[in-house]
């Protein structure tokens, strides 16, 4: 059960290898050290309750690693399942956000990234971003700076094709966490709204 004064940050991704499990898990840690209640969802294996879960969510995190230039076949399964959330409007004006990884350090991820943006607007959901500046884009710049592959929609992570989810880099990991943070601290302004118009 949710706080009353506290936001929940719904978590709902697919992980293939593990990797992407990795990416998600330090989404939910920003967002809980923002002060969010965070529930994260395997959408492989989503039932009843998780879907009621999303409903009740303040924001939605969309999370999936990229595979022939978009989500898993498996997020996309969740994503048409969610139409019965589209038809009656259920998830309007809900934040929603992103975050995928890949192999290569582009792997045609904004192709993902995209993905979810559109989705979240067909719901009719608020789309936040990940609000960083790219990292690595000057000679001073190194693979450990924060948004090291230099996303804007959300998170772009990279991890080799041929090493567990261990070898994911920290630089992805700590971008993963700021953008869980983000999202967390807009759900609370669009939560404190909302009470401060009801009164």
């Amino acid at each position: 059960m949710s706080h009353p004064g506290r936001p929940t940050v719904a978590i709902a991704f697919h992980s293939g290898y593990g990797h992407t499990a990795v990416i998600a898990d330090a989404v939910a840690r920003g967002a809980a050290g923002a002060g969010a209640e965070v529930v994260s969802i395997s959408v492989d294996t989503i039932t009843d309750e998780q879907w009621a879960q999303l409903d009740a969510a303040d924001a939605i995190i969309f999370g999936s690693a990229t595979y022939m230039g978009t989500a898993s076949a498996a997020f996309h399964t969740f994503a048409q399942a969610s139409s019965k959330r589209w038809f009656p409007h259920a998830w309007v004006d809900k934040l929603a956000a992103g975050f995928t990884n890949s192999g290569a350090k582009s792997g045609d991820k904004s192709s993902t990234l995209g993905y979810f943006a559109t989705l979240a607007a067909q719901h009719g959901m608020h789309w936040i971003s990940l609000g960083l500046l790219p990292g690595r884009d000057s000679t001073k710049g190194s693979e450990d700076d924060i948004n090291r592959l230099g996303f804007f929609l959300g998170v772009g992570a990279q991890s080799p094709t041929d090493a567990g989810p261990e070898a994911v880099h920290t630089s992805d990991i700590a971008t993963a966490e700021h953008l869980g943070a983000r999202v967390a601290r807009q759900a609370a302004i669009f939560r404190a709204g909302r009470t401060a118009l009801a009164a």
